[in-house]
C-alpha cells in the first residue's frame, strides 16, 4: 500500500524513480568449461510476450520467466531454461521483429544460435549455428554483440580477435542464417556496436584501441561500408 514514504510503483515510474528492490531471480547450476563455474547472467531482455529472458553464460542457459504485475514477481516458465549447445557460453539474444525466432550469439564458441520453440511440445531446441568467424581463422577469438534489423533481414555479430562485424541475411520463410562476410572494424576488441535509429548507420565501439567507428549500411544488401570514426576511451557501450 502507498504511504508518503514509500509512494505506489506506479506513482514512481511516473517520476522516472525507482522503487525498493521488489524480486530477485537467482540462478543455479554451472558449466564445464573456463568462466562457467557458477551462474554468470550475463544480458536480460524483455520478449514480445512481456516476459523476461536471461542469457546466462555461466550456466550455458537460457532463463525464461513472466512478470507477475500484481504481485511483481519473476515466475517461471514452463520449460524455466534452456541448455545451449556445450561450450557455447551465450551472452546476448535478438529476437526476429516478426517471428518467434531467437538468435543467441555464443561468446565461447564464436557462433550465433537460432533458438525456436515447438509449438506442440512447447520444448525449445537449437535448429542451426553459424560460426562468427570464417572457415579458416584459427587465432583466439570471442563473439560480444548480436543487432537484427527491424526489417529482420540481417542479423550482424561482432568478433574479437578477428576484430570484425560477421554480416548474416535471414531467410524470412525459417529464420535460417546464411553468412554473407566480415566487414574490419578498424579497431581492435569491438565490445559494443548499435544500429542508428534509421539504421542507415553501424557503429562500433573498439575498447582496446579507444575508438569508435562508423560504418554506412546498405539496407538492401545488409553490407557496410566505413565513413568516419573519432578517438573515445575505452568505450564499452553504445546507445541512441
Amino acid at each position: 500500500m502507498a504511504t508518503a514514504e514509500y509512494p505506489s510503483f506506479l506513482e514512481k515510474s511516473k517520476d522516472g524513480q525507482l522503487t525498493e528492490l521488489l524480486d530477485v531471480q537467482q540462478h543455479q547450476g554451472s558449466g564445464s568449461t573456463k568462466r562457467r563455474e557458477g551462474p554468470h547472467a550475463h544480458s536480460g531482455w524483455f520478449s514480445p510476450e512481456g516476459g523476461l529472458i536471461a542469457v546466462d553464460l555461466g550456466t550455458n542457459q537460457l532463463w525464461f520467466s513472466k512478470i507477475d504485475e500484481e504481485k511483481n514477481l519473476f515466475v517461471p516458465n514452463e520449460p524455466a531454461t534452456f541448455t545451449m549447445e556445450e561450450g557455447a557460453g551465450p551472452r546476448h539474444m535478438v529476437i526476429h521483429p516478426e517471428q518467434p525466432w531467437i538468435y543467441v550469439v555464443n561468446e565461447l564458441t564464436s557462433s550465433i544460435s537460432l533458438v525456436k520453440r515447438d509449438s506442440e511440445s512447447n520444448n525449445y531446441g537449437i535448429e542451426q549455428t553459424k560460426s562468427a568467424v570464417p572457415d579458416d581463422f584459427a587465432d583466439p577469438n570471442t563473439c560480444a554483440d548480436i543487432h537484427i534489423s527491424t526489417d529482420g533481414r540481417f542479423v550482424y555479430a561482432s568478433n574479437r580477435g578477428h576484430n570484425s562485424i560477421a554480416i548474416f541475411s535471414v531467410d524470412q520463410k525459417n529464420g535460417q542464417l546464411k553468412a554473407l562476410g566480415h566487414q574490419d572494424v578498424q579497431g581492435q576488441n569491438p565490445r559494443n556496436f548499435t544500429l542508428s535509429p534509421d539504421e542507415n548507420f553501424l557503429l562500433v565501439a573498439n575498447q582496446t584501441t579507444n575508438n569508435i567507428v562508423s560504418f554506412k549500411r546498405d539496407q538492401d544488401t545488409g553490407q557496410l561500408k566505413v565513413v568516419h570514426q573519432i578517438d573515445a576511451p575505452t568505450t564499452v557501450c553504445l546507445l541512441f
